[in-house]
Formats: structure tokens, sequence, C-alpha cells
């Protein structure tokens, strides 16, 4: 039976993708325990309910607007890792329409494959399950490389608000806004030079007639302008927020000269050469890693726009190569040209034994996807798994939430931590107003009315003379990198949660 020709003109291949990507990243989204970062987020959101805005702090964390997607998804859906993560989620389904968008380059096959590459990709939704803004960051500077594109090549007026408003998104969200930038001049000039070397085949024919008038540009600019004025001044309540942009680039400057603890020294082979990232290819990306292989043949006559991304590619992978801060969520802003170029290998080539293996390689890829992502996504020896927080988090947070659950006036419940790091926990116990975060310092009198107590195990002959009797001992371990904890829970919690129904915990009386 034929489609009706209205149904035949949708655009069925981006929506069998996106149902795909939707698939292996919405189901049992609330499956692992909140990231450090993501409870950092979560945190800023509750402060901007409660305060009504956000004040930018460059020296330690990114750009205002993921904090305001959070934000609103909790305001609708609740205080719940569904509501933390649904953003990214949106943010990972929205960057496949914009691979399509450069099918008028790579071809409508070509993107095609790129896309499910990037549906199925184990870095893509691992991350993109996690409530960071590296998936938004993505987003935006895929449509800042093809709106410039578009402007250089096409004159288009989509590709001026594409450019611009890109690139505003890019600012909002991460400060390594500046290395893509930046390589992008650096590719042009390669590109220009490399091009009398290898000439373009076909040669770069502009539009003749410019599709946009210097009236939208300035619009297009204002609304950038004004976005970036709005989220980074708290929504107009924080007016030294607005040079953000300005402090971050300062900022940046100290976090990537220094690693801050992630430095990645054991893939160094010499100085400035570290193969970190390669490594995560070959481990997980392996359609990515065929395209970063396949981009190689664009320094040979070739098109403008696939030349151009290729040269990009490559020097965005040497420049996050050389800076020595190496989260392995970063590897998302690397991989996305390569995804194109993979496609692009397959369609170039046409033979039967080369859509063999790249159907091959989308296979290994969801298998990697569901080993990292549903089945070991609290293993350490996963380098995609960085800091995760472990489920055993629970020993601390279940019996305090269930209460809550069953009883809002337990949120009253005061308690005193003295963990060193402590995130994501401000965010899994906003609803307790009265619990202290005391950093790694034990106070001489500890709070008397605290119900509870946190500290590593390290430190608990310090307090356990201080708290009296009536407390019973547990542990947990909060991540990795950290010594197992102890929570002292009052006899008075425990007796309250273990008389619940349906509780988790054991019973009165028993281990």
């Amino acid at each position: 039976m034929r489609l009706p020709g209205k149904m035949r003109a949708w655009p069925w291949d981006l929506m069998v993708v996106m149902t795909l990507a939707a698939l292996l990243r919405l189901v049992l989204l609330d499956l692992k325990a909140p990231h450090f970062d993501e409870g950092v987020n979560g945190w800023f959101a509750d402060r901007l309910r409660e305060t009504g805005t956000f004040a930018y702090t460059p020296d330690n964390f990114h750009g205002p607007w993921h904090f305001y997607a959070v934000f609103l998804s909790q305001e609708l859906l609740g205080r719940n890792l569904w509501a933390l993560r649904l953003p990214v989620v949106l943010a990972s389904l929205l960057t496949i329409p914009v691979f399509f968008l450069f099918a008028r380059w790579f071809g409508r096959h070509a993107v095609r494959w790129a896309a499910l590459a990037y549906a199925v990709s184990p870095a893509e939704i691992f991350y993109g399950r996690t409530s960071i803004h590296e998936t938004w960051f993505v987003l935006f500077t895929m449509l800042f490389t093809w709106g410039v594109l578009a402007l250089w090549l096409e004159r288009t007026r989509a590709g001026c608000w594409a450019a611009v408003l890109g690139l505003a998104g890019m600012i909002l969200n991460k400060e390594t806004y500046l290395i893509h930038v930046g390589s992008l001049a650096l590719a042009a000039g390669v590109f220009v030079l490399w091009s009398k070397v290898s000439p373009l085949q076909p040669p770069v024919v502009r539009a003749p007639v410019r599709g946009w008038t210097p009236r939208e540009a300035w619009a297009a600019g204002a609304v950038a302008a004004f976005l970036l004025v709005f989220f980074y001044s708290g929504n107009f309540f924080h007016w030294k927020g607005w040079s953000g942009p300005f402090e971050a680039m300062i900022a940046w400057t100290r976090t990537g000269t220094s690693g801050q603890g992630h430095e990645k020294t054991a893939f160094e082979l010499l100085p400035f050469v570290n193969y970190y990232w390669l490594a995560l290819l070959a481990r997980y990306e392996w359609p990515a890693l065929a395209g970063l292989v396949w981009s190689v043949r664009y320094a040979w006559p070739a098109p403008a726009a696939p030349r151009l991304l290729a040269i990009l590619g490559g020097g965005v992978l040497l420049a996050y190569s050389i800076v020595p801060y190496k989260t392995p969520w970063c590897i998302l802003a690397i991989i996305w040209p390569w995804f194109l170029f993979f496609g692009a290998a397959i369609e170039a080539t046409r033979r039967r034994w080369t859509r063999g293996a790249g159907v091959f390689l989308l296979i290994a890829s969801v298998v990697l996807a569901v080993r990292v992502n549903f089945l070991r996504y609290e293993d350490d020896s996963e380098p995609y798994v960085y800091v995760q927080t472990y489920h055993s988090i629970g020993t601390l947070t279940e019996p305090l939430l269930a209460l809550v659950e069953a009883d809002p006036r337990h949120a009253l419940t005061a308690g005193a931590i003295y963990l060193q790091s402590y995130y994501p926990l401000p965010w899994l116990l906003g609803d307790f107003p009265n619990v202290g975060y005391h950093g790694g310092n034990i106070p001489r009198e500890l709070p008397q009315d605290a119900k509870f107590h946190v500290i590593a195990v390290e430190k608990a002959d310090q307090i356990r003379p201080l708290i009296g009797e009536g407390f019973t001992e547990r542990t947990f371990k909060l991540r990795s990198g950290m010594d197992e904890c102890l929570v002292f829970f009052s006899k008075e919690i425990l007796d309250a949660w273990q008389n619940l129904p349906d509780q988790r915990g054991p019973r009165r009386g028993e281990p």
C-alpha cells in the first residue's frame, strides 16, 4: 500500500532516528544516581527558585543557560531525576535535525548514517542522560558551524541567524566556546592556504545574491545580545554578571592551562602529545573513529564545506589534546563532525561491503552503549563513568526521603554533613533546610538538634564521643576517589522509617 503524497513527503528518516535516540535516552532515565555535577546544577536551579535570580560565578561554573533550563523543568515536573535530566535529553534530540541540515553538502544518505551514529553513540547517550552543559554546547556549536558555512557558501538568511544565535548559545553554556571559535578561525586560514596546494573540487561558487539584509543581521545580533544580557544578568536582577562572558575568558585561561586534577598524564607520549581522546574513540566510538580516518581524504581535491569541516575537526582535536584539563564528557564537542564523515565514507564508496561495515559499527555502538549506560554505569573501569555517584548513597538518602514523602513535616529534620566533597547531597536533600554542610571541618560543638551526622570513616572517631548514645552507624560509598563514609542515624529516624509501609531498609531487629 502506497502512502498518500503528503505522508510520503514527511521526513521519515529523521523521525525514525529521533525515535530510536529518544528510546535510548529516556528508558530508565533515573537508573543511575545523580552525578556530582548534576547535584551542583540542580542546586543552582534550586537557588534560582528561592532567590528569583542566578548570580553568575565564572571562576567555578559554566554559563547560566542550563541552570534556567533545569529550573523550568523542575517547576513543571517537580524535583526529581527525570526533571533534572529531561532538558539535556531534549537538547540531545534537537541535535539530530541539525545533522540533517548538513545534507546540502554531504547528501541525504550520508547524514542519515551520521545521525544514526550520533543516536547510538555511547558518549552521546551516556552524557545525553546526564544533566550537564555539554550536550547543549554541542547543539549550539553545530548550529553555529552550519550557520557559518551557510552564510559563507549560500549567503542565506537562515545561515545568518544560525551563526549569530548558535554563537550566543555557545557563550551561554561553556567557556570552551573560545576553543571552537578560535579553531574555526585558524581552520579558515589553513583552508585558504591548503586550497592553493590542493584545489577545491568542485570550485567554490558562492550564491550571487545575498539572502539577508543588514537590518536582519542587526536583528539577529540584537536578539543574541538580549539573551546574553538577560541570562548573565540573572534575568536583570544581578547586573554584575552581565560581564560574564568576558570574565569567563580569564577564568577559562586559568582552568584550561591547569588540569585541576583532571590531567590524563597516563596518555602522554611526549609533552603536548596526549592520545586520551583517541583512546576513548578506540574504546567506544568506532563510527566516529572511522569518520576521523576518512576525514584525511579531504586533503586531496574535495568540496569546500567537507574540507573546512575536516580541518576544523582536526584542529579541535589538537586543541583539546593540548589543554591539560580533560574530562571525558568533553568528547561530545570533539566527535560530532566525524559522524558526518562516517556517513560520507559509506556513501562515497557506494560498496556493499562498506555499508555492511557501517551496519556492523553501528551495532557495535549499540552494544557498547547498552553496556556502559544500563549495565556498568557505576563501574569505574569504564572511562565514561567518571566520579560517578554510587547507589549506596541511598543508605543515607532513602530513609530521609521516604519519611518526607510520608509526612512533609520530616523535612524539618536537622542533620550535619562533615564531608570535604558532598555533592550531589545538597540537591538530593534540597527539601531539608536544616541540614548543615561543614566541609571537612568538625565544629567544636556538634549541632545538638542533628538527627543524623555524615562523616568520612577515617574521621568517625572524632565525633563518636560527641554525639552520645542512641545513634546507629551505617557505611556507604559516595563516589570513586573518596573513602567510605559513615552516617549516624538517631533512633528516632530509624524507628520512624522502619515503621513505614513498604520501606526498603531492614526492619526493627534485623541487621
